[in-house]
């Protein structure tokens, strides 16, 4: 097939008519039929020569060239592709190393082999630039909803089509048990896309929360328009699920305007999700006001958050015990899901006999460590002191508020406490002398003895031992494992070290042992004051 005027425009033309039909660029098509024919050419004039080839885009000629590069005598390797700044000077005046020789070369005939070889590189040319245009085109509406049609199960997982291309969605993306067959429609969310050696993968998921946020979306036109916000969802896909909505308009109820008018906004959602139960509530700034409408239709007595541990203890009426935790767990799950806290459930019984039981507990301990009768010892607890630092630390005032205490019997009390505590550490200090416990530990400033022993017991003997802890072996916390929050328990939690006092100790270690630079360390901090965001998201994967 020879390059002549009476097929010029016909190239253009087909260019034209892939790209069209495959919904690409026509340039594309172009450079793929222009580095056809340099390859052609290369297979006439010879492998070595550097041929290529400029397609005209307005009148379709295609015009070859040789191009030959000066270089270094030295670097001379390719007679046909190179020449000597020596050799170049018959064909420039003055050329010098990088410049280039361009010369015109007959069109090529291509012959039947050569002309199979041009149409595999304009096939495959054309199908990477398909596939790009595929990638880009899904990958942009990742994180949406879309509409497509069963092409086949394969597996129990179902291949889509979704006009430009394929998706699949994976068995356990599938709502509960739900089959599809061939040609059914069929509603997905988009959750990822992949670039791909055979093409772009679309991931689709219709048990993804954002599918429902999505849903929610589509039907709740206050949603889409930003006057209501989802700010949380957790799903039991098929089942049961809680949204939780905020409304920036105050005369706009964001739980009515997502119910609709006798719930036909929300049924047109439960109807897609096949029947999965949705419990919509109002969210809240303040934790405990938050939980309590997550754990709805539960009634809530009381809520106890404690922040270090991102963990919350709910008392309900005996009554509603059942209710709160629902059918195999799933009320307070999704619950935990919702306001991300692990949560713990007890009726207003368990939650009296534990405080009565806490109550008696210190009342034991004051009477023993201070020698008082049960009365005056019921009266530090009811106070609200909880242990010995408490009371031999504490402002004397706060003692003297007590009925029947004045100032002789308030050192007293304090006297008595502090003969305690130093006891208590002399002990301490001498059981971790035993275990091995080294002067350079002992002398270091912020541990007590008592954390001496603990860090004994557990053969961190030495300043070089403590240095090497990561701050969550010292203070705990709390890793997920099988979607279950479980506790790890720090060798310093009990004297109620933070993950902040402990990272700080270790760091302070480390300087003192020339590990890490103060300077460093100082422009650390000041980079983190600057990035506040960042900085608690570090902290927060540290402490889980």
């Amino acid at each position: 097939m020879a390059i002549t005027s009476a097929n010029q425009l016909e190239l253009l033309q087909t260019a034209e008519a892939v790209a069209r039909e495959k919904m690409i660029d026509p340039d594309l098509v172009v450079q793929a039929m222009e580095e056809s024919l340099a390859r052609a050419a290369k297979s006439r004039y010879g492998s070595e020569m550097d041929i290529r080839v400029s397609i005209d885009r307005k009148t379709g000629r295609a015009t070859f060239t040789r191009v030959r590069t000066v270089v270094e005598d030295e670097e001379l390797e390719n007679y046909q592709a190179e020449l000597t700044v020596e050799q170049a000077k018959q064909y420039l005046d003055d050329p010098k190393v990088g410049d280039s020789i361009v010369d015109e070369v007959p069109p090529v005939d291509m012959g039947r082999i050569a002309a199979q070889s041009a149409k595999q590189v304009i096939l495959q040319k054309v199908r990477e630039a398909e596939r790009d245009r595929q990638y880009e085109e899904f990958h942009d509406r990742a994180g949406t909803i879309i509409n497509g049609v069963v092409k086949r199960e394969e597996y129990g997982n179902v291949i889509v089509d979704i006009g430009r291309g394929e998706g699949i969605l994976r068995r356990n993306e599938k709502i509960g048990r739900e089959s599809y067959r061939p040609n059914d429609r069929i509603r997905c969310y988009i959750k990822d896309v992949r670039r791909e050696t055979r093409g772009p993968q679309v991931f689709l998921s219709r048990t993804a929360p954002e599918f429902m946020a999505e849903l929610f979306k589509m039907e709740v036109p206050e949603i889409y328009d930003g006057i209501i916000e989802i700010k949380a969802v957790a799903r039991d896909p098929g089942s049961r699920a809680k949204i939780a909505v905020i409304s920036y308009d105050g005369s706009i109820d964001p739980v009515g305007a997502c119910v609709g008018m006798r719930g036909s906004r929300v049924q047109a959602v439960v109807n897609e999700l096949q029947g999965e139960k949705i419990d919509i509530i109002p969210w809240n700034e303040d934790q405990a006001t938050f939980l309590v409408n997550a754990l709805q239709p539960a009634e809530v007595s009381k809520v106890v958050i404690d922040e270090e541990a991102g963990k919350i203890e709910v008392v309900v009426p005996d009554d509603q015990l059942s209710l709160a935790i629902g059918r195999r767990g799933q009320n307070v799950r999704l619950a935990s899901q919702l306001t991300g806290l692990d949560i713990d459930i007890m009726t207003e019984a368990e939650e009296s006999q534990r405080r009565q039981a806490e109550f008696e507990d210190r009342t034991k301990l004051f009477m023993d460590t201070l020698d008082l009768d049960e009365f005056f010892a019921q009266l530090l607890v009811s106070e609200g002191f909880t242990n010995l630092e408490e009371v031999a630390y504490v402002d004397i005032d706060e003692l003297l508020v007590i009925d029947g205490v004045d100032e002789d019997t308030a050192n007293e009390l304090q006297a008595r406490a502090r003969d305690h505590l130093e006891e208590l550490n002399r002990k301490a200090l001498e059981h971790a002398r035993e275990l091995g416990v080294e002067d350079s530990l002992v002398e270091f400033e912020g541990l007590t003895p008592q954390m001496f022993e603990a860090l004994a017991e557990d053969g961190i003997k030495t300043l070089e031992d403590f240095a090497t802890c990561a701050d969550w072996e010292l203070a705990g916390g709390w890793t997920t494992v099988d979607g279950e929050r479980v506790k790890d328990e720090g060798l310093l939690e009990k004297f109620d070290v933070s993950l902040e006092e402990a990272q700080s100790l270790v760091m302070t270690a480390r300087v003192q042992l020339g590990w890490v630079d103060p300077d460093e360390l100082a422009a650390e901090a000041d980079e983190a004051e600057d990035q506040p965001e960042e900085a608690g998201e570090r902290q927060e994967e540290a402490g889980a």
